[in-house]
Order: C-alpha cells, then sequence, then structure tokens
C-alpha cells in the first residue's frame, strides 16, 4: 500500500506545490527526490513517486514552478533561462525541496538520492556539486553545462546521466566537457547515450494543460524533442537499478532475493524490472 499527500512548501518567494509518497509502515525507509522538467510537475512524475514508494523509497516530487505548467516553450524558456544560468538559486530550490522530503517520519535522512529530468535533473547535480550528502544522483536529459564545474569535487556519491544521441542540448561537446569535469573530480560516473532519441525521450506525449495524451507526438511539437518509448524504459530501469544498487533495494529487504551488493562487486542478479 501506498500513501500520497500534496505539500506546499516555500522555496524561491514562492509557494511550491509537490507531491509526496511512501510505503505504509513506520520504518524509515530511503528517500528518493524527483526534479521534474522544465514544463512543471504533473501526474507523470507524480506517478514516479508513487511507483517509488510501492518500491519501499519514500519519493518527493518537488516543484520549481510554483504549481504552474508552461505549454508555451517560448515562455517556459523564459522561465528556465535565469533559473540554469543561476547555480545558488537551482541549489536553494533543490534544499528547499529536500527540507520536505527529509521532514516526513519515514524517510532516513541518512539515506537520500535525487532523481530528476531536463531542468529537474539539472537541480538534481547541482545538489551535488553543493555537496548535499546524497547517495545518489540520477538526472536524464539534463543541461549539463554548470557555471562552476570545480564544484563537482564535492559529489562524493555516484552519478548517472542518461541522454539522447540526437538531443540539440547535449552535443558532443558538452557530453566530453561533461565527462572531463566528473573524470577531474574523480566522481564515480555513468553517462548512457540513447540512440537516435532527442531531448525529453523519456516524457510520454502531454496535451497542453499537461495531462498525459493518447496521441503519437508532443501536443505542440519542438524540433528536436520527441518521445522515445524503449529509451524511456530503458532509463527508468537503470535509474531503478542504480537505486537498487547504493540503498540494497528496499523492497526485497530482509529477502534471500536482495539485489544489494558490494561496491565494485558483481549483481547476484539483475535488477527488477519497471512496474510501468
Amino acid at each position: 500500500m501506498v500513501k500520497t499527500r500534496r505539500v506546499e512548501y516555500r522555496a524561491d518567494g514562492r509557494v511550491m506545490i509537490g507531491h509526496l509518497a511512501w510505503p505504509t509502515g513506520d520504518d524509515l525507509r530511503p528517500g528518493v527526490l524527483i526534479g521534474h522538467e522544465g514544463i512543471g510537475l504533473n501526474d507523470f512524475q507524480r506517478e514516479r513517486a508513487d511507483r517509488l514508494a510501492e518500491r519501499g523509497y519514500v519519493a518527493f516530487a518537488m516543484d520549481y514552478h510554483g504549481g504552474r505548467w508552461f505549454s508555451d516553450p517560448a515562455e517556459m524558456m523564459s522561465q528556465l533561462g535565469p533559473l540554469l544560468a543561476d547555480p545558488d538559486r537551482m541549489r536553494a530550490i533543490g534544499r528547499a525541496a529536500l527540507d520536505v522530503l527529509c521532514g516526513e517520519p519515514r524517510t532516513d535522512p541518512s539515506q537520500i538520492a535525487a532523481i530528476g529530468y531536463g531542468a529537474g535533473g539539472t537541480i538534481a547535480l547541482e545538489l551535488g556539486r553543493d555537496g548535499v550528502d546524497l547517495r545518489a544522483v540520477a538526472a536524464v536529459n539534463p543541461v549539463l553545462a554548470t557555471v562552476r564545474p570545480q564544484d563537482s569535487a564535492n559529489l562524493s556519491c555516484p552519478v548517472l546521466v542518461c541522454v539522447g544521441s540526437e538531443d540539440p542540448l547535449a552535443p558532443p561537446e558538452q557530453l566530453r566537457a561533461f565527462a572531463n569535469e566528473m573524470q577531474v573530480a574523480e566522481v564515480d560516473w555513468q553517462l548512457i547515450v540513447y540512440g537516435g532519441a532527442e531531448h525529453a525521450f523519456h516524457l510520454p506525449p502531454v496535451n497542453a494543460d499537461g495531462s498525459l495524451s493518447t496521441a503519437d507526438a508532443h501536443e505542440q511539437p519542438v524540433p528536436g524533442v520527441g518521445y522515445h518509448h524503449l529509451h524511456a524504459q530503458r532509463s527508468w530501469r537503470a535509474i531503478l537499478g542504480l537505486l537498487d544498487e547504493v540503498f540494497c533495494s528496499p523492497a526485497s529487504k530482509g529477502r534471500e532475493s536482495s539485489v544489494c551488493w558490494p561496491a565494485g562487486g558483481s549483481p547476484e542478479q539483475s535488477p527488477p524490472e519497471s512496474s510501468r
């Protein structure tokens, strides 16, 4: 059983509206912070939180738009541009959401991961660069460029980044710069490039109001942006595998089938498939 509630909290001078999900019980569980895409928080990422709660995590889908959904790409970018150029602002927004997650009584504050999509993935990376005590960071389709790459020396956990080979926001030179940034900082990192995938390949088509669409393409198509079903599933499984690794799979805690293994070792079995 999973419980959920809407959470209003303050960050960036606004009231944010997040979504908290947790499994029934009374024991402490690892927490996972989820950052949404630049267009806003919708049921897609709320469901992500619910699915993670089913796997034994306390999950909080944060908000960084004050409850707004942007159907106009130009308006969205006018909001994202200043945010992505200001790491201190991104870090403050992320820390405010972390306070909500860690404030939930079921959350073990010493066992926290941050994952995110698009600009939400960039916020997750910036939290790690800010020296937040995290067990893992995973970012899908983030903006990889950062104002202070030297801060990656503060990353003390594994980092997973998933991008599409045809993403105009992740050109080869930026991928090389990110790889060099991680290497110089001696981070335990992975960069997965999905062949043929564009930006936002993880996000199913949505309507102008943010609800999931049954259409085959995005409601307002943008060049270089598109959904790729197979790679969306693969990136989700990669995230679940990383979480299972660093948290010893809370869903199977106490069972012989646990997928926990020592750092640097080999898993006894493959990570579970996504429930989606």
